[in-house]
């Protein structure tokens, strides 16, 4: 549910989508598998670019590195190739291997090719330390759990304490998995551009809510130490960018997180990747050019806005519709709704 119908709060000034989720864009689909049991609470998040074989119909895609305080899988192929060709995968730090690994086996069986007639494939995964409220070195993930999400894919998805959200805290408080979309018209006709977030990142004093200081009025009940953790940012677009435009689009994002609060502390990683459904890449070429259609710069500002809007929004999503919790060694962290009203 959106914000503005769940809490009354408006964020920025373009419509949403229908589902005002990263599903909004046609094709795009999230799944989440959630391990819920005393000190572990951790998970696995997924998200598909297209219902298709994504290795043999590639779309364009972006990286931005925000700050570096990472360790995420894939974004160097990104850069270089300016494609995305297997799911996008979310979970703790210290699963990014095993997720890494579920992941090459999910794009085996779907591509016999893979390392035989042609190359290897480049598994996106991407993390944050949920190490706070979940017992991190318990090393719970396992292939199954990545399987599981990505089995569970759907246009219809929960936000907050779910999936590789369970055990992530946001401005001190509960953070998670959040999702805005923004739909921007331009010459007449109708593009959406999604987010979803996995937040773990920002102080407490610091929290905006279109633009209201509520953080300073949040009482300092068992809040999380330090501004420690990261943030992984997923843009989804249908409309016709190249990867130069997609990189415009990430760096875009730090703009959503400043308008929450956030200043992208020394100790936390920050990381964008976007790409669009409406340019494909085939793997294996009809012919030596392939077609590529691309929105004018000088029609980019609706979409920079959008992204800006859809990321400010994900970060209070991921807040509000997270529960408190209390998880690894009896610590606690607070939903944003029990302060809502401040």
């Amino acid at each position: 549910m959106g914000l503005e119908a769940a809490w009354n709060i408006r964020i920025g000034q373009m419509p949403a989508g229908p589902r005002n989720l990263i599903s909004d864009v046609p094709g795009v689909t999230v799944g989440h598998c959630t391990l819920q049991d005393g000190e572990t609470q951790t998970g696995v998040t997924a998200v598909l670019p297209h219902g298709g074989n994504l290795f043999q119909e590639k779309v364009l895609a972006a990286s931005h590195v925000i700050n570096g305080f990472g360790k995420s899988m894939g974004l160097i192929q990104i850069e270089e190739l300016g494609t995305i060709e297997t799911p996008i995968v979310l979970t703790n730090t210290l699963s990014a291997g095993t997720a890494y690994t579920a992941l090459v086996r999910y794009m085996l069986a779907q591509n016999s090719d893979i390392g035989v007639t042609t190359g290897t494939v480049n598994p996106i995964v991407c993390e944050c330390n949920d190490g706070y409220i979940n017992d991190i070195r318990g090393l719970c993930v396992q292939e199954d759990h990545v399987m599981e999400a990505l089995r569970r894919c759907g246009a219809d998805f929960e936000e907050g304490a779910v999936g590789a959200g369970r055990g992530m805290s946001c401005h001190q408080m509960k953070g998670g998995i959040g999702s805005a979309s923004r739909v921007a018209s331009i010459e007449g006709k109708d593009y959406t551009v999604g987010a979803l977030l996995l937040t773990n990142h920002a102080r407490k004093d610091d929290l905006l809510i279109a633009g209201d200081p509520i953080g300073q009025r949040i009482p300092n009940v068992r809040l999380r130490d330090t501004d420690r953790g990261s943030c992984i940012i997923i843009l989804a677009t249908d409309a016709p960018l190249s990867e130069r435009q997609l990189k415009r689009i990430c760096k875009r994002a730090v703009v959503g997180l400043s308008r929450t609060g956030s200043y992208i502390g020394n100790d936390s990683g920050e990381i964008a990747i976007a790409f669009t459904t409406a340019n494909r890449v085939p793997h294996y070429p009809q012919q030596s050019t392939v077609p590529l259609c691309m929105l004018h710069d000088d029609h980019i500002n609706t979409i920079f806005r959008a992204a800006a809007e859809a990321v400010e929004e994900s970060v209070l999503s991921s807040m509000l519709h997270a529960e408190t919790m209390t998880g690894f060694k009896g610590r606690r962290l607070f939903s944003l709704s029990e302060f809502i009203n401040m």
